[in-house]
């Protein structure tokens, strides 16, 4: 079987030469899949994208006229693949459900005791040798109360993670999970309730049609005074535009963000060179109150391992004619 990997980082390449063991003729390029370069997977069987690639209709199609037949994501997240047309021209995919929840949960934790202890500020400060402490104090997690959006795998270890600190925990998912609730003592709750009770707010919920701009004015308006809100999930889960103006007006304390909403083109990519025309992401960065990481929350060794191991995987269960656990079958969606 011959693999197209697109938008291959330096990082991670070793990573899937190891896991692949020369089993699969693998093609490594820097460029992200798009409209503009699908045609280099002409003479390929398979492609591997990231989640910065577009994998629409249109592209879709054009990769069935080219005779690809699986299409294996290296990310958890499928949002930016059209699984109907997929299916409907019986292009497989497959990805990486669960490389390591830890790794997210743990960064999000890190976002949020960042943010609360002003750690960006006070290593600003000393850099100038002030080590002045006004305007340095935050709070103890201990006995603080903890809103959980999105109880899966990534949900559920930072439900570990803040019981260990001694947090109230609060959940909201459309599926229970109540191991948690016996094992973390997390309470199940409405939406509402979650936003006017929690001191922070962790998101950690896929990006669907339901969460789309799930955050919002209105549940904003809802939310405590000062309320921390973190997003290791998918950008568009919040309405940048509206979380400016609760930034701006003192209603949300602070953000912590790894993901943003229009990060595509942006994230991933040295822009240091460029004229920055995102006046949303310009305004974010300036605030001293916001924290953002450029989508790394997922870079441990650990999770690169497994994403090449399940990568590789998924693409020799096909090439052996088999069904991977991992495909993403839409009609179940």
């Amino acid at each position: 079987m011959k693999v197209l990997v697109y938008s291959s980082k330096s990082f991670e390449i070793p990573h899937l030469k190891e896991a692949n063991k020369e089993k699969l003729q693998l093609t490594f390029i820097k460029e992200a899949l798009s409209l503009k370069t699908v045609t280099l997977a002409k003479g390929h069987d398979a492609i591997s994208i990231f989640a910065a690639d577009e994998a629409d209709s249109l592209i879709i199609k054009k990769l069935d006229s080219l005779g690809i037949k699986y299409i294996t994501l290296r990310s958890a997240g499928y949002d930016n693949v059209d699984l109907k047309t997929a299916s409907n021209l019986n292009i497989k995919v497959a990805n990486v459900p669960a490389y390591s929840p830890y790794a997210i949960a743990e960064h999000a934790t890190a976002l949020l005791l960042a943010l609360d202890r002003k750690l960006i500020e006070s290593n600003k400060r000393i850099s100038n040798f002030n080590f002045a402490q006004e305007n340095l104090i935050g709070f103890d997690l201990n006995n603080k109360t903890i809103g959980i959006i999105g109880t899966g795998k990534i949900g559920s270890v930072m439900c570990k993670i803040m019981h260990g600190f001694g947090c109230k925990l609060l959940g909201y998912d459309i599926k229970e999970n109540k191991e948690l609730a016996d094992s973390y003592q997390l309470q199940y709750v409405t939406l509402n309730t979650l936003c006017k009770k929690a001191d922070v707010i962790s998101l950690h919920t896929p990006l669907t049609i339901e969460t789309y701009h799930l955050i919002n004015n209105d549940l904003i308006s809802k939310m405590k005074e000062g309320v921390i809100i973190i997003n290791t999930a998918r950008g568009a889960i919040i309405n940048t535009e509206h979380i400016i103006a609760g930034l701006e007006n003192g209603k949300i304390g602070a953000l912590g963000i790894d993901v943003y909403e229009k990060e595509k083109g942006i994230f991933f990519n040295n822009n240091s060179k460029k004229a920055q025309k995102d006046n949303l992401l310009v305004k974010l960065i300036a605030m001293p109150n916001v924290l953002i990481t450029g989508h790394h929350a997922f870079l441990t060794y650990e999770a690169i391992t497994n994403i090449a191991n399940t990568t590789i995987y998924n693409l020799s269960c096909w090439n052996n004619g088999r069904t991977t656990e991992n495909e993403l079958i839409y009609n179940t969606f």
